[in-house]
């Protein structure tokens, strides 16, 4: 950690994590204070979501080449300011756009961090944890809409001048030295199953995060202990991680979720449990970047494109998997095991390469 601050990595990942926060939070009041209860809210989410995640893929492999990712981040902030004015005019172009945006300024501030995490995933952890505090508040103050609607774009815009002035600070404007555009670690023996893997845990991870619906979550107090152990949860894992090791981490932490799932009706080993859970995100998102140092961008969208792929499910109105037990706490243990057993793969799989 000193190494990042001497260096600044810190200052820019505080940056990119505080606007992290803003974007999610505007792109949550959005949706749900301008789509929300539309005749095609439906449609809205879904294209939101695919356009935030799954789209992330194709962006980050211009990103790799084009190797300007504070613009992108920008752009992104600037876009989902944009879609404002059309509150009321047009829910899909509002979606569109705000899922767009949202997927610009992960992959360009996604990558400027993990450029920067060579040796540690911390400062993933960081980057990541402030999204779902963001998300949770805007959805939350969208709602129940009161007051002017346009003030969360103009943030936005100051947030977007914040990376411009870091970025400038930093000479990663112009050229953020992103390494040569390379898939040659693709052929690599065991990398692609490798990857394979720890896609696999994002996607079962994105997909218990859909199903866990714990009988005591209601009301605001409840849903606020799951969002802020989610986001706890993400940084210590890459915290921990660099200073315990990524097997150890992984194991502790997913062995522990797994075992506190069996108890779902228990507030305290439910909130637990979501904390532990959330610690692989760091650990998957930093090994795969790993795995293709030459195509940063690239494997962040393709985490981002397993997180839409286990929305899916749910929305989709596919039967959980956890309703094949007589306990749900029994289904979501062993989406926790076997997502051990990728993860422990897919490490192992990097330190042999």
């Amino acid at each position: 950690m000193v190494y990042w601050i001497i260096q600044g990595e810190m200052e820019m990942t505080a940056i990119y994590g505080m606007v992290h926060f803003l974007v999610d939070f505007a792109c949550g009041y959005l949706m749900f204070a301008g789509v929300y209860g539309t005749e095609q809210w439906y449609l809205c989410m879904l294209l939101y979501n695919f356009c935030a995640f799954a789209m992330q893929m194709p962006m980050g492999a211009a990103a790799d080449a084009w190797n300007k990712n504070a613009l992108l981040a920008v752009a992104g902030c600037i876009l989902i300011a944009a879609a404002y004015p059309l509150w009321g005019a047009s829910g899909i172009l509002c979606a569109v756009m705000a899922g767009l945006g949202n997927g610009l300024f992960h992959v360009g501030g996604g990558i400027d961090v993990l450029n920067a995490s060579e040796k540690d995933a911390g400062l993933l952890g960081i980057f990541v944890a402030p999204g779902a505090v963001g998300l949770f508040l805007g959805t939350l103050m969208g709602k129940p809409l009161e007051g002017p609607k346009e003030w969360p774009a103009l943030v936005l815009l100051a947030a977007a001048l914040a990376i411009f002035c870091m970025a400038k600070k930093k000479t990663i404007w112009e050229f953020s030295g992103n390494q040569p555009v390379s898939y040659e670690g693709i052929t690599r023996k065991g990398a692609l199953a490798a990857a394979l893997c720890l896609g696999l845990v994002v996607f079962f991870r994105s997909y218990l995060g859909m199903i866990q619906n714990f009988d005591w979550k209601e009301g605001l107090g409840a849903g606020a202990f799951i969002v802020c152990a989610t986001a706890l949860g993400k940084m210590a894992g890459g915290l921990l991680a660099d200073v315990a090791g990524m097997k150890r981490t992984a194991i502790g932490s997913v062995v522990l979720a797994g075992f506190l799932y069996l108890f779902p009706g228990c507030p305290l080993t439910g909130i637990l449990a979501v904390f532990f859970w959330n610690m692989t995100m760091p650990l998957t998102l930093w090994a795969a970047a790993k795995l293709f140092p030459g195509a940063k961008g690239f494997v962040f969208g393709l985490m981002t494109f397993c997180l839409f792929l286990g929305f899916c499910p749910v929305y989709l109105g596919v039967p959980a998997f956890t309703e094949a037990f007589a306990s749900p706490g029994i289904g979501l243990g062993l989406i926790c095991s076997l997502s051990l057993v990728l993860l422990i793969k897919g490490i192992t799989s990097l330190e042999q390469l």
